[in-house]
């Protein structure tokens, strides 16, 4: 069992940078592959970006490839998701997600946990 809880969403102006954090609680999570989802008012949830138990697999949407950056810290339980250069359609709430395989998450599939979601507006 693993209990996801993230924060670091908040209001930020475009072109701006934010760190989102996903803490993990459970035995399980330095062998969990982890990823980020987002979901916008009125559209369905998308994958954003996922990273393997290691840290050593990342695989990224085209839409943020370039500007985002996932990556964990297996002795703080965390897995981070920083922000660059942030646009109006970044506006979502985000979710942390654990799963087997960072290949299945970036596909979409294979999700185990998730947590609330924290929600990040980026103003124009």
């Amino acid at each position: 069992q693993v209990q996801l809880v993230e924060s670091g969403g908040e209001l930020v102006q475009a072109g701006g940078s934010l760190t989102l954090s996903c803490a993990a609680s459970g035995r399980t999570f330095s062998s969990s592959a982890m990823g980020w989802f987002r979901q916008a008012p009125g559209k369905e949830r998308e994958f954003v970006a996922t990273i393997s138990w290691s840290g050593g697999s990342t695989y990224y949407a085209n839409a943020v490839k370039g500007r985002f950056t996932i990556s964990r810290d297996n002795a703080k339980n965390t897995v981070y998701l920083q922000m660059n250069s942030l646009k109006p359609e970044d506006t979502a709430v985000y979710y942390c997600a654990a799963g087997a395989s960072a290949q299945a998450i970036s596909r979409n599939y294979g999700m185990d946990y998730w947590g609330k979601g924290t929600l990040v507006t980026v103003s124009s």
